[in-house]
């Protein structure tokens, strides 16, 4: 197999592989093993204030407050995501930048 055929395998499997890379998530994940509920989750959203990841060339704004409007739902802590504030290359790679809300009833 030729370089160039090796090449474009290897940019055709990590373009298809990053593509659900660029959704925005809630940044939060579970600690296994945590022993006190305060070290359960660690990343930057909380139950009362979710911070989502987002990416703002691909992810409109009205997906990102839905995002964080489900997760106070889903946690019990309001009905509503107000924002609070946004930050630039906070996060990862593809989605670099958080903007974060407070759970509001």
């Amino acid at each position: 197999m030729s370089r160039l055929k090796i090449i474009n395998l290897l940019m055709f499997v990590l373009f298809t592989a990053s593509c659900s890379q660029f959704d925005a998530f809630i940044d939060r994940r579970r600690e296994a093993g945590a022993k006190t509920p305060e070290k359960l989750y660690v990343g930057a959203s909380k139950p009362d204030a979710p911070a989502v990841c987002y990416n703002s060339l691909i992810t409109p704004y009205k997906e990102v407050k839905k995002l964080a409007d489900d997760e106070c739902i889903k946690q019990k802590t309001g009905t509503h995501a107000e924002p609070v504030r946004q930050t630039l290359f906070t996060c990862r790679l593809f989605v670099p930048n958080h903007f974060y809300f407070k759970c509001e009833k």
